[in-house]
């Protein structure tokens, strides 16, 4: 199978969406040929609420956020509210869980994987935390991740904190969790962390994570 990917740099939160929807649609539309998509972008400043969410993870009020131009989307992933803007890394794999892929638990757990990998590959140790999907350096989450399912499709995925502004994640409880914190690549490491950079090694780290076969690259406007 086939990887395109898809780095159309900034975009607000609907676009984007729609660009997902787009690639779940190509491969729905040829099953003959499975192919797989990721896309990684930074957004514009959005919240999104996933299924689980709850109108008291948002703690301050909209009227406020919207002063401040943040987005607010309620949306079909599972998982509960998360922040992402600018020096954030959002992933959203497009891929056929085919074979003995078609496991939810596992692809999770891959998704983690993948960004553990890429974490270590900075020096950072980073692991999971038994209850709570993401990944984790100690008590703070570097990484969320909250996913789709269509027909075996995946979409929606995942949000590494390479250098946003850390101050936008108190303005929510972070995926509903208490007690726990939030964390960058930037405060971990006490420097600027190149975002282009770290796109390239999730790519490689999806590469051998999947064995896919090639990896393409296509503008957003090819899909």
């Amino acid at each position: 199978m086939n990887c395109t990917i898809i780095t159309p740099g900034r975009m607000r939160y609907e676009p984007a969406y729609q660009l997902q929807m787009q690639c779940v649609a190509r491969i729905k539309g040829d099953t003959s040929d499975p192919q797989a998509f990721l896309i990684l972008l930074e957004h514009d400043p959005v919240l999104t609420m996933g299924r689980r969410s709850e109108q008291s993870e948002l703690l301050v009020p909209r009227e406020l956020l919207a002063q401040k131009g943040i987005e607010v989307h309620e949306i079909d992933r599972g998982g509960r509210i998360t922040y992402h803007g600018p020096g954030q890394i959002v992933g959203y794999p497009i891929i056929p869980l085919l074979g003995d892929r078609r496991d939810v638990y596992r692809y999770m757990r891959s998704l983690e994987q993948i960004l553990i990998d890429v974490l270590a590959g900075y020096g950072i140790t980073a692991g999971r935390v038994e209850s709570h999907t993401g990944v984790w350096v100690g008590n703070d989450k570097i990484a969320a991740i909250g996913i789709g399912v269509t027909r075996w499709i995946t979409f929606h995925g995942f949000a590494l904190n390479v250098d946003p502004d850390m101050s936008a994640f108190s303005l929510i409880t972070p995926c509903g969790i208490t007690g726990k914190g939030v964390t960058s690549m930037r405060k971990l490491l006490g420097r600027a962390v190149s975002t282009d950079e770290v796109c390239g090694a999730i790519i490689t780290a999806f590469q051998k994570e999947f064995s896919f076969d090639s990896i393409l690259h296509a503008a957003a406007e090819s899909v």
